[in-house]
């Protein structure tokens, strides 16, 4: 990425007739107004229908498997009377390591930290096990040291080890929960589970945030892949297997020992049910629909003896999971048996109403025992402590959360062990990515593959053929990995940041070769070889949480990337296999129109091979493993199908619950409908970053002769003059703060969106388009901030911003818009950028910015002046 001109290229350009603005401001603060007080009113509606609650006696009555014991629970009381209520506070406090000092846990005696998605020690990506393991007997040790008086407790760590330890460089990463109801073996959950805490171990966590036992109902969501399935039974089958696996057989001596983790049940209760599949949206059930679907693993997780449970961003009946007592208190805890503690969610006690993030007694008072609190643990800190003192929250209700933390400290050995680093398996070489591990990730791949449609029989692939292998998955781990993969959105991620990891390319190059045949790899299709087959490797780009919810379950419904390809080769009578990854079943009659075979992968992680062991035949011809996978969700008929479940009336899919061919099958799969209702016509923008950095572009910084491309959470400049990291806006992460630190004001720090290609936005700008963004500043700029479009070589559009930004300086969130008419009138600039985003200034400044993209939708009251557009978000 060439350096930024400062000069701004003036933009003078008068827009609309002002009266005529002020009138479309005032309708649009008219229909705003007039949402709200509809979404005012929808939310009334809902409490009005706040049910009369069942009774605990209605639910499952449970015990722990692991009994309390007289002894153990004296040492819980003897500690309780030692400690200050200063004391108490501290350990139901869990901060992210961020944000947390070794000495501040001494300072607050912490009960716990945690590494949210892509937060490493140092903020180092590459962090070895060693560095990991390093922090962790740092915690420990300020978590132990008596000199200030205090008493000696140790502090707990939990990490979100979701798939693998899927948060360190060179884990095994095994494939998505989807992929994992395809394959219904719950014997293999106990393996993978094992696997995953063994490789944790190694770097002294004691504690993951997993199994999700979410029972998705709207394929929408955009944790959809977090869920073994729809089916209630799959996923408590697999609950209590995957619970041993992570801790141990209560009862005998593996049970939390240095081999194995603390397990965590969530997110209780109902958050795969929400209305339209919205992440931390209402879940609007009946009682006995969210106990009989929705809390079906937790049964198989707590009687397998699950240690904690995590409360839900979610709402049921419109009353917040976090502050629901009944669901907790009474229900998780008293009528199911949970004696161990239940955790928040990031900063979820601060949704409910009332609560901040730095102060919210109604979630602890409900059940909550340990509150994850992110950047504003010191004031929640002093608040609880005001409220315990002053009665708001019950001494009674403060010690048993306590009580519980140390419970399960106490069960997990922490007392006994010593540091991390004298635990177990901790700093063992050889175990993280080790052969025998990734070789039960290959077996988990393979057992999860569907295959959807196999005309002619064309798979297996079969000796000696040659194999056109292309699509913009073929050879990208990070794709084919998902969300929750090193980063949190999975995004920023090179083949090389996976070291024995093998794409599916490798996979499927080295299986071609082994039987005779020849593979060729070009990923846009095109080649002048002559070949007798081609698998085509595409799909959904890496997401996770809210940032993947979406409108329809169309593929793709604007720009393609798989069937331009597709159509291009059945053009030339090349048969055509499409390899489709996804975290949730798309409609995608399209794609499979144009393929004879249709296999769907899923997220399969790190194990390439695992796909190339069921798709090549062996030198014989003979079939080397055949698909075993069903589908763990309904596959849509139309993009339409928001709830798509075998127990809802009106179960009308494609390819039903369970539904996967053998290659015994000899199922020809005709033409499917591509003119439906309810197809998306797709939206007039095209977003560049959403909560995470969208699709083809990366994060560069550069400043003077250092250039580094951000990755994760955090990204910097060899010298630190330019820091970028997430923030949270409206939810975790979702937003970017650029800092810029350089003490000479001669040195340019830039922060640009880029590509490896060029994108075309003309169309946008020819029908009045704009660049629009949230952006949030506290301090007035020092020095001109500009924003520039790369248009390719020596060809940069520049707008000075700084005006728009004085505009807002001190206002939170805002949302500006600068028309492409401001950089150029000369619409053919805009056919080939290589960055919709290039911001450059000098000195100290710091903004932060989200939601941004080029669009139609605010392209009204545009301005090259720098008049905000729409006020505070």
């Amino acid at each position: 990425m060439s350096a930024v001109v400062l000069s701004a290229a003036a933009c003078s350009e008068q827009q609309a007739d002002q009266a005529q603005s002020k009138a479309r401001e005032q309708s649009k603060a008219s229909e705003q107004s007039k949402s709200r007080e509809q979404s005012a009113e929808s939310m009334a509606e809902t409490a009005d229908r706040t049910p009369s609650l069942l009774g605990a006696e209605a639910w499952p009555k449970l015990t722990s498997p692991i009994l309390k014991t007289m002894a153990q629970e004296k040492k819980i009381k003897d500690l309780l009377d030692q400690m200050s209520v200063e004391e108490k506070v501290g350990q139901i406090i869990q901060a992210e390591i961020q944000h947390v000092t070794p000495e501040d846990v001494k300072a607050y005696h912490l009960g716990s930290v945690l590494n949210g998605g892509g937060s490493m020690p140092n903020r180092n990506k590459y962090a070895t096990p060693k560095e990991w393991l390093d922090l962790a007997d740092a915690y420990y040790k300020a978590s132990m040291d008596v000199t200030d008086g205090k008493v000696a407790i140790p502090i707990i760590w939990g990490s979100d080890a979701v798939h693998g330890h899927n948060n360190v460089i060179g884990a095994t990463i095994f494939p998505h929960n989807i992929g994992l109801g395809a394959a219904r073996n719950p014997a293999l959950m106990r393996q993978i589970g094992r696997v995953t805490a063994r490789e944790m171990r190694v770097t002294g966590i004691d504690w993951t945030f997993a199994p999700t036992l979410a029972v998705v109902q709207n394929d929408r969501w955009g944790r959809t892949y977090e869920s073994f399935s729809e089916d209630p039974a799959v996923v408590k089958s697999y609950a209590g297997e995957l619970v041993y696996g992570l801790q141990g057989i209560p009862g005998t001596a593996s049970f939390l020992d240095g081999e194995h983790v603390v397990a965590t049940a969530k997110h209780w209760l109902g958050d795969g049910g929400t209305v339209n599949g919205t992440d931390q949206g209402n879940t609007d059930v009946e009682e006995e629909e969210l106990r009989d679907i929705h809390a079906a693993g937790y049964i198989t997780a707590l009687e397998s003896g699950a240690q904690t449970a995590m409360a839900s961003f979610s709402s049921w009946k419109g009353d917040k999971m976090h502050g629901h007592k009944y669901l907790m208190t009474d229900i998780l805890k008293g009528q199911m048996g949970l004696d161990g503690l239940i955790v928040s969610d990031w900063n979820g006690h601060g949704q409910l109403p009332g609560c901040t993030n730095a102060s919210c007694a109604d979630a602890i008072n409900a059940g909550i025992d340990l509150v994850m609190v992110i950047e504003d643990w010191k004031k929640f800190y002093s608040n609880t402590v005001q409220q315990v003192e002053s009665g708001v929250i019950p001494t009674e209700r403060l010690d048993d959360a306590v009580s519980r933390v140390l419970r399960v400290k106490f069960r997990a050995g922490l007392f006994d062990k010593g540091m991390p680093s004298t635990r177990g398996i901790a700093a063992q070489e050889g175990i993280i990515g080790s052969h025998e591990h990734k070789e039960v990730a290959r077996d988990a791949v393979r057992q999860s593959l569907v295959l959807l449609k196999n005309n002619d029989n064309i798979l297996p692939l079969k000796p000696g053929m040659k194999v056109l292998v292309a699509g913009d998955g073929a050879h990208d781990i990070g794709k084919q990995s998902g969300g929750w993969t090193i980063t949190w959105q999975g995004t920023g991620n090179e083949n090389s940041d996976f070291p024995g990891g093998q794409s599916l390319w490798m996979g499927l190059k080295e299986a071609i070769e082994a039987v005779g045949g020849q593979a060729i790899l070009a990923e846009d299709g095109m080649t002048d070889a002559e070949v007798d087959v081609a698998l085509v490797i595409y799909g959904e780009e890496p997401y996770a949480e809210s940032q993947g919810d979406r409108e329809t379950l169309e593929f793709e419904p604007t720009e393609k990337t798989g069937l331009p390809i597709l159509k291009a080769l059945k053009e030339k009578d090349i048969p055509t296999v499409s390899i489709f990854l996804s975290g949730r079943p798309m409609w995608a009659a399209p794609e499979m129109n144009a393929s004879d075979a249709f296999v769907a992968a899923w997220l399969p992680g790190s194990e390439g091979r695992g796909v190339a062991d069921v798709l090549v035949a062996k030198a014989d011809g003979s079939i080397n493993h055949d698909f075993k996978g069903r589908l763990s969700f309904s596959w849509p008929k139309r993009p339409d199908q928001e709830i798509l479940n075998p127990h809802h009336p009106e179960y009308d899919p494609q390819f039903e619950l369970g539904y996967g061919l053998r290659y015994r099958d000899s199922v020809e799969i005709k033409h499917l409908s591509e003119t439906v209702s309810g197809r998306s016509t797709g939206s007039a923008e095209k977003m560049i970053y959403q909560g995470r950095t969208l699709a083809s572009w990366k994060v560069f910084l550069q400043s003077g002769e250092s250039r580094n491309v951000m990755s994760g959470a955090f990204g910097s400049t060899a010298e630190r003059d330019l820091i970028v990291s997430t923030t949270d806006k409206e939810i975790q992460e979702d937003a970017l703060t650029i800092h810029w630190n350089s003490k000479d004001e001669a040195v340019v720090g830039i922060f640009a969106f880029a590509g490896n290609a060029s994108y075309d936005f003309s169309e946008i700008a020819a029908k009045g388009g704009v660049i629009a963004l949230d952006v949030k500043i506290d301090q007035a700029l020092t020095s001109p901030l500009i924003y520039s479009l790369l248009c390719g070589d020596e060809c940069r559009l520049s707008v000075d911003l700084t005006q728009h930004l004085t505009a807002i300086v001190g206002q939170g969130w805002q949302r500006i818009s600068v028309p492409f008419t401001c950089f150029s009138k000369d619409i053919k600039k805009f056919k080939a950028l290589s960055s919709p985003m290039v911001l450059s200034t000098s000195g100290e400044q710091s903004l932060s910015v989200s939601n941004i993209a080029a669009t139609l939708r605010e392209s009204s009251n545009r301005s090259c002046t720098g008049r905000k557009q729409i006020k505070g978000r």
